[in-house]
């Protein structure tokens, strides 16, 4: 496992980047035109509820640089558990992770996410470089299909594997844009399409917390039978307000990141 907090979430930009040709494009617009100091919010992840690639498993890389547990969120309709992790450090990312519940899903998905995880070993799952190491399986385009109709989570986890699904920029660090709205307008300006699902604007100031997103870019990949162009990661945006007591609300709110995880639907 990682030691060196910075190191571990550089590896995971310059993956997640690699995949996502549009978050170069905004972090040009917003640092290179628009003067902006970007700040990473928190980062997401996703997994199988299964030994040993659990949501405690990638947990466990955060807890060992120092983040704690957050708070916990449910998500009946998608089937997900998922919990957050902030650091001490109010400059550390917050990271969000999530789970597929495979045994609230059909037996055939349950089947074939069980064989994906299969190969993987423990010494895998606590390397250095797993949270950012891809596919750790062989995929058909039918069966990623399969996966497709019953669950987008599922799909993209099989198609992607483990890498950061998406980063997310601090809007409260951002000096010419005060709102989501304003951010959303910008995105729309340049060509990017934002997340509609739920409204572009997701939560709100009474829920100390909103955010909106853009659609994963849609990128080439390799499957073990043929290429196909699918849905990669995206960029998000997050603005959060002032608890009572005065300091930034550091949690989510399940609500919006329900719709947030519609960001990655692929639409085929």
């Amino acid at each position: 496992m990682h030691t060196d907090r910075n190191a571990l979430f550089e590896n995971l930009w310059q993956d997640y980047r690699a995949v996502t040709p549009s978050a170069a494009k905004i972090h040009r617009i917003l640092g290179a035109e628009e003067g902006q100091a970007i700040i990473n919010d928190h980062i997401a992840l996703r997994t199988f509820n299964l030994k040993p690639v659990g949501l405690d498993t990638l947990a466990a890389h955060f807890l060992a640089l120092g983040y704690r547990e957050g708070g916990e969120y449910h998500f009946e309709g998608k089937k997900l558990y998922a919990r957050h992790y902030e650091h001490a450090d109010p400059e550390a990312p917050k990271v969000f992770i999530s789970e597929l519940l495979t045994e609230q899903c059909s037996p055939e998905l349950q089947a074939i996410a069980s064989q994906l995880v299969d190969g993987i070993t423990d010494d895998k799952v606590t390397a250095d470089n797993f949270l950012y190491s891809g596919r750790h399986w062989d995929l058909d385009s039918s069966t990623y299909r399969q996966l497709l109709e019953e669950s987008e989570y599922a799909a993209w986890l099989g198609a992607w594997g483990y890498r950061a699904n998406h980063f997310t920029v601090s809007v409260n660090h951002l000096t010419n844009f005060e709102t989501v709205t304003d951010i959303n307008q910008l995105l729309k300006d340049k060509g990017f399409a934002v997340n509609a699902a739920g409204g572009e604007v997701k939560g709100s100031p009474e829920e100390l917390l909103e955010q909106s997103s853009t659609m994963a870019d849609r990128v080439p990949v390799q499957f073990s039978d043929r290429e196909m162009t699918i849905p990669s990661c995206f960029y998000e945006f997050a603005l959060r307000y002032k608890k009572p007591n005065g300091t930034l609300y550091s949690g989510f709110v399940a609500a919006s990141a329900d719709k947030i995880f519609e960001s990655t639907n692929a639409g085929i």
